[in-house]
């Protein structure tokens, strides 16, 4: 015990206070401890950190969401004044990759404004050095509803994976949300609460409802996705989330730690290593449509990738490629769009949300 970090210190004071911390209290300190938090005080991306983003596997990969906004913003009407609002920006390699491919369409770019919406001091330092030079304008926000009102078009990618996540536990007496305690031996352990949730059951789809006993059940607070709904419903424009998870509601433990690129156990270090829980795609969804968009998806990022063009790109970027870089190019592609293991063609997942009178966004037709 003579090596525990700040924050585990801390939690371990609440715990002994007021016992069992429920796993999305646990998650949200973890990540977002204003001293501690593992978002909040680090940059974890690239070889050097704990894991790496679709941007920065490829230029392809923000090249095309940049064509991707470009195509809604035609089929907004070609607004002279438009937000790109990213969320969770990481080192702003998508929105600089992005911003390039606009220079393919002049007026758009001259009506673009560019809002970041960012919490962690390091990498929105490190975001403007990455965007530095550009004439659009940058500005950076804590939530999207420091935003300020107009049509936008919003870019989520890896967001909502690292949103905390509740979970519940069936047992024979219905089902116990999962916490986190201190055991027999003086470490953190996960158990569940001695109480079962009231009225949980009710709520949940019938998949759910039938699991077997201990079987475990995840959901997240819907505030995020709602606001999200809210925006995009009062505004206009269109929103894209590119995220891991699965299509429909369903029973099973996501709760992960990665750090140097490897697995770890969720309960060590806290604070030092970065926890996410798959995206339950159909509850995202509800609960943006809940706020007045239609809902569209999801598609796996590699149909989406590929309806936008990436072999088309890859193919552009092998001829003016140095030696040996048409591997690299060709590593990339199958990277991000294939479905072997380690590859994000299948596991990641794309949704987009517009207003009804927008039509189908463009790729998910």
């Amino acid at each position: 015990m003579t090596d525990v970090k700040p924050l585990e210190t801390e939690i371990r004071r609440r715990i002994k206070a007021a016992g069992p911390m429920p796993v999305s209290e646990y998650m949200a300190l973890c990540l977002s401890h204003p001293q501690y938090g593992y978002y909040t005080t680090r940059d974890p991306l690239g070889a050097r950190g704990d894991f790496i983003t679709a941007p920065e596997i490829s230029q392809m990969f923000g090249e095309l969401i940049g064509l991707w906004m470009a195509a809604t913003w035609k089929k907004m009407g070609s607004p002279e004044n438009v937000r790109l609002i990213e969320l969770g920006p990481g080192r702003g390699t998508l929105m600089k990759d992005a911003l390039r491919a606009l220079n393919v369409m002049p007026g758009f770019r001259d009506a673009v404004v560019v809002h970041l919406v960012e919490i962690n001091p390091i990498l929105r330092a490190q975001q403007e050095r990455t965007l530095h030079g550009p004439a659009t304008p940058i500005f950076w926000h804590d939530t999207l509803e420091d935003v300020p009102p107009g049509p936008g078009i919003i870019i989520a990618n890896e967001f909502f994976d690292a949103l905390p996540v509740c979970q519940a536990v069936k047992t024979a007496r219905g089902w116990h949300e999962r916490c986190v305690e201190i055991d027999a031996e003086g470490k953190l352990a996960f158990t569940y609460a001695a109480e079962p949730l009231p009225k949980f059951e009710s709520v949940l789809p019938k998949a759910v409802r039938e699991a077997p006993p201990d079987s475990i059940f995840e959901w997240r607070d819907d505030r995020a996705a709602m606001a999200l709904g809210r925006r995009v419903g009062k505004y206009g424009g269109a929103a894209l989330v590119i995220d891991y998870g699965h299509a429909a509601s369903d029973v099973g433990d996501t709760l992960q730690a990665v750090g140097k690129h490897a697995f770890a156990d969720p309960l060590t270090a806290p604070g030092e290593i970065d926890l996410t829980a798959h995206v339950d795609f159909q509850a995202l969804k509800r609960a943006v449509e809940a706020m007045g968009p239609a809902g569209h998806g999801p598609v796996d990022q590699g149909d989406l990738l590929r309806r936008l063009g990436i072999e088309t790109r890859a193919a552009k970027l092998r001829e003016r490629a140095q030696p040996g870089g048409a591997v690299q190019i060709d590593a990339a592609l199958a990277r991000l769009t294939g479905y072997g293991h380690g590859e994000m063609g299948g596991l990641f997942k794309a949704v987009a949300f517009a207003p009804r009178s927008l039509g189908v966004p463009p790729a998910f037709d």
